[in-house]
């Protein structure tokens, strides 16, 4: 067996290259590849491996963008830190999907599936363990806040955007109304459905609905417009820039 380890985080390369050998010494390891562009690279070079074990999120896009330019690919153990790629990890007929850091047990099981699929001469779909990945995370969808003495509910379907000022983090719904809440940033990425939000800076995270204009910003940046509008410019960091684009043309 024939395998590319396609990561960008050093450590958690070499660890997942040890955790291989370790458990699959007849397994060649034949490249670790950091980013897109040495994917692209690597493949155009080279005949496919047997195995591809993938990281989602690079420093320079996706590791869907590198299946992407192949005509076809062989079975994929996604690797990743993050769980709300599981639907479309599926779509490119996944073997298995395992979430950072990678645990040995399961990296054994996956390993495992790989051999009794091809053993069986099976398509790659993977079994009712891995589906539910795809049911595990729920997203928040409604928030209750204080205005006054009393409180009111917001679905996330009628919020356009939340904001950090001055330690505090305010909700903007699509009405105009502003009002503060008890979360972090970090925090409502990791409970928003990443589908419908996306946070652009440090400051801001936005709906997908509420983004109306997109204007190019100097230092590779992004300026964006939003409703209902805000009086300071939105600007999508650089590092983000990439990310966002893809977002919106999801």
């Amino acid at each position: 067996m024939k395998a590319v380890i396609v990561e960008d985080e050093d450590i958690a390369s070499r660890r997942l290259r040890q955790l291989i050998e370790e458990l699959a010494p007849e397994c060649e390891i034949l490249e670790r590849i950091s980013s897109v562009e040495s994917g692209h690279k690597w493949f155009q070079n080279n005949p496919l491996p047997d195995l591809i074990f993938l990281d989602i999120q690079l420093n320079d896009g996706y590791g869907f963008d590198i299946i992407d330019k192949l005509e076809d690919h062989p079975p994929i153990i996604f690797t990743t830190a993050y769980n709300e790629y599981a639907i479309r990890g599926f779509k490119y007929n996944g073997l298995d999907y395992l979430l950072k850091p990678i645990d040995k047990n399961e990296l054994k099981k996956s390993l495992d599936k790989y051999t009794k699929t091809v053993d069986n001469q099976k398509s790659n779909i993977p079994d009712i363990k891995v589906m539910r990945h795809l049911f595990q995370k729920e997203y928040k969808r409604r928030f209750i806040v204080k205005i006054g003495n009393q409180f009111s509910s917001f679905n996330v379907e009628d919020i356009a955007y939340f904001m950090a000022e001055d330690g505090v983090i305010f909700l903007y719904s699509n009405s105009g109304q502003k009002c503060p809440i008890e979360y972090t940033i970090d925090q409502l990425e990791e409970i928003l459905d990443p589908i419908n939000f996306f946070r652009i800076n440090r400051k801001y995270m936005v709906s997908v609905n509420a983004v109306k204009e997109i204007h190019s910003y100097f230092n590779s940046r992004l300026l964006i417009k939003v409703k209902p509008a805000q009086n300071e410019r939105l600007i999508v960091s650089r590092e983000r820039t990439s990310n966002f684009k893809k977002w919106l043309d999801a």
